[in-house]
């Protein structure tokens, strides 16, 4: 049964009933059951069973310039308060587990509106409205003993090693697994014999069938076909998730969701920023910029006042550079379908140059991107024979991204031809601005933004060095062993992997942390010396498996989302041995980490964590959502929203419309500080590349969404 189903098949039960769930007033009559404004819609929800507490009540407009949604969730006495609402006619609903949606009520800013909930008929009813984490959680993980060459799985390959590739490095780190769209095969690619066989003919599918093919069937042999094909086949003869989510509880009911479609229904959006994370009253008010990576050069802009979306062409440098796709700019999509979609047949729905993946703001309210500027071989400054520093000890031949800024001011868009790679970038605390970059792949990148902004010259105002390890204990960069040969004494060591992935600037003392080789080589938490140029490299624990985004806090601890369902931290102040010399090389200090296990159930056999996937881990050093300072929050990429770590507890803030809500990032923002919780809130967009496949089907698109925490679930 589907959720359209659902919502078919229960319309009968309600019936003419439908005609008195439904009390409207205008503000201020006597039968107001909560104050509101004229610009809220307030009321109380009711069940068989008397008020409804925790369920959310959602109102959505199509009158605006886009689409718009603001959703809220009830007190322990079923009343709600929905603030804050633009002028336009509203179409009103309820939902909640154990509940299937309430008939859609028009209604209008200023009304008090009570409202009937409808308890699902069945668990099977109730279950089309739980996270996709339930749902995912059902899949069977290969047993401790099909591992180390005895099966079909290659000797290669590990359990930690499948964990991670079914989690937040592969399978979820590009979309959720366990939505209705997933945990069902389309009808539109055929009928099969097996499960099993018509994963193998899914993946195939699209821009990005070429990787997810040789993933599955080349590094895991195979295999995982049978495990998505048993887990579906279980799901379409009527087998159910084992555990039901909670409703919201105690501040998660707290929460405000506005949401806003931009993009188009065959773009993706990375990321979005808001505002610079060291300084989150920049851009107060302003508009949002959008990355769609290589699924277009048209970023996406919302005006947040105004509701309106407009687009910015992003150029490159180079006109005749090609499209990014394909190794060595994106290794997991190419520049044509493997295989028919079953959405867009054999359309080639992504082009684009600029590869457009992350922005971020500096203090004068520009935008940096990390874009693609030109093709992939580098100038020869960059190369061996140059008199450039850094070449000079170092020198690269290739990079399949560099950067941009865009000054909304002025809309002028200038190009930074950068030697190294470039993925997410953060700004230092120093007096240069620097610019620091992941993506570098062998080596730390940076670029002086001061020295930009004086000269306009790029080679002069970037600098690279590669990730060297003291192990020769004397406190400088000396002559180095190469990544996988033996260590010699007297010698440093450089170590390699799959780079950089997250950067974190220490707000204090000037070192530089990443997120290390969260797809080839050891995972863990570095730290690069911006001074001396050394690094400092922690490996994950083996129990924690792997790490991806991650993010630093005030006091210089380190947070990251583990690939073993937990949220990671390291504190390096808590090392107990030295942090240079020959034995400090990734095991060495294990007393710094600790870790929390996210919300949702496990995978059997794993029932002590989690299955949740999280691809992202900010932390908002400034109280932007109103949770408090120094509050690390994670993508909830199979829970529908985000997580924070508050008070030793974690919050769940979870969008429950449209189902399927998937982040990459997040950014706080500030814009007006003594605006209470009106005057802050958190910022994302639905990141996953298939806005198709979230609820709402072919069609949808992107959503951008601010999350704001007000004292109570009434507060105006």
């Amino acid at each position: 049964m589907s959720l359209r189903q659902v919502l078919f098949s229960t319309i009968g039960a309600i019936g003419i009933a439908t005609m008195t769930v439904v009390a409207l007033a205008p503000a201020g009559a006597q039968q107001t059951a909560v104050e509101i404004d004229e610009d809220d819609i307030g009321g109380v929800v009711t069940g068989p069973s008397g008020p409804e507490a925790g369920v959310w009540v959602i109102a959505e407009t199509t009158e605006l310039p886009t689409k718009y949604a603001k959703i809220v969730v009830t007190d322990d006495q079923g009343r709600y308060v929905i603030p804050d609402l633009p002028t336009a006619n509203y179409q009103v609903w309820v939902r909640g587990y154990g509940l299937v949606d309430s008939p859609k009520v028009r209604a209008k800013p200023g009304q008090q509106l009570n409202l009937t909930a409808v308890p699902a008929p069945n668990e099977r009813a109730g279950a089309q409205y739980y996270p996709a984490i339930y749902w995912y959680a059902m899949m069977k993980m290969p047993p401790e003993k099909d591992f180390g060459g005895s099966t079909e799985i290659p000797k290669n390959i590990t359990r930690e090693l499948w964990r991670q590739r079914m989690g937040n490095v592969d399978c979820v780190g590009c979309h959720q697994l366990g939505q209705e769209s997933t945990r069902t095969i389309p009808a539109q690619l055929g009928k099969f014999k097996t499960g099993e066989e018509a994963w193998m003919r899914r993946v195939s599918s699209g821009q990005t069938g070429e990787f997810m093919v040789n993933r599955l069937a080349g590094q895991l042999g195979g295999v995982p076909f049978k495990y998505f094909g048993d887990w579906t086949d279980r799901v379409a003869k009527g087998e159910l998730p084992k555990h039901k989510p909670p409703r919201p509880q105690g501040v998660e009911r707290n929460i405000v969701v506005t949401l806003w479609e931009w993009g188009t229904e065959k773009q993706f959006t990375h990321d979005l920023i808001s505002s610079d994370r060291r300084n989150p009253t920049v851009n107060a008010y302003g508009p949002l910029y959008g990355s769609p990576e290589y699924s277009s050069d048209d970023m996406p802009i919302l005006d947040p006042k105004t509701h309106t979306v407009t687009f910015f062409k992003m150029p490159v440098a180079d006109p005749t550079a090609p499209e990014s796709f394909g190794p060595p700019f994106h290794a997991t999509a190419v520049s044509k379908p493997t295989a028919a979609s079953a959405y867009w047949g054999d359309e080639k729905i992504w082009s684009q140059r600029a590869n457009n993946h992350n922005g971020m703001f500096d203090k004068k309210g520009r935008v940096w991107f990390a874009a693609a500027v030109r093709g992939f071989d580098n100038p020869a400054f960059c190369k061996k024979g140059s008199d450039h520093p850094s070449a000079k000890a170092f020198p690269l031949d290739q990079s399949g991204r560099q950067v941009s800024i865009l000054d909304p001011k002025t809309m002028k868009y200038s190009f930074i031809d950068t030697c190294f790679g470039t993925h997410h970038p953060q700004f230092g605390y120093d007096a240069d601005d620097t610019l620091w970059l992941s993506g570098t792949g062998p080596v730390a990148g940076w670029i002086n933004t001061k020295v930009w902004d004086e000269t306009g010259d790029a080679a002069k105002a970037q600098g690279w060095a590669p990730w060297v390890l003291d192990t020769n204990g004397n406190g400088k960069v000396d002559e180095y062993t190469e990544p996988g040969q033996p260590a010699q004494a007297g010698k440093d060591m450089r170590i390699a992997g799959s780079g950089p992935y997250a950067v974190m600037p220490h707000p204090t003392d000037g070192s530089i942390w990443y997120t290390m080789n969260v797809f080839a080589g050891t995972p863990g938490f570095l730290r690069f010396d911006s001074k001396t140029k050394l690094s400092e490299f922690y490996a994950i624990p083996k129990e924690g498996i792997g790490v991806r985004g991650g993010d630093i806090d005030k006091n210089g601890v380190v947070w990251g989302s583990g690939s073993n369902g937990t949220l990671v931290s390291f504190d390096r102040r808590k090392c107990k041995g030295p942090l240079n010399g020959t034995t400090a090389t990734g095991n060495h200090c294990p007393e710094g980490f600790a870790s929390y296990k996210y919300p949702g159930p496990a995978f059997e056999g794993f029932e002590n964590g989690s299955a949740e996937a999280s691809y992202y881990t900010w932390v908002d050093q400034h109280n932007t959502v109103g949770l408090g300072e120094n509050v690390p929050i994670s993508t909830a990429n199979l829970n529908d929203g985000f997580v924070a770590l508050k008070d030793g507890q974690m919050v769940m803030l979870r969008i429950p419309y449209p189902l399927g809500f998937f982040a990459k990032g997040l950014d706080g923002r500030i814009d007006e500080p003594n605006a209470g919780w009106k005057g802050r809130g958190l910022w994302s967009t639905n990141g996953d590349r298939t806005p198709w496949l979230k609820e709402g089907g072919k069609g949808s698109k992107p959503r951008a969404v601010h999350i704001q925490v007000r004292p109570d679930p009434l507060a105006h």
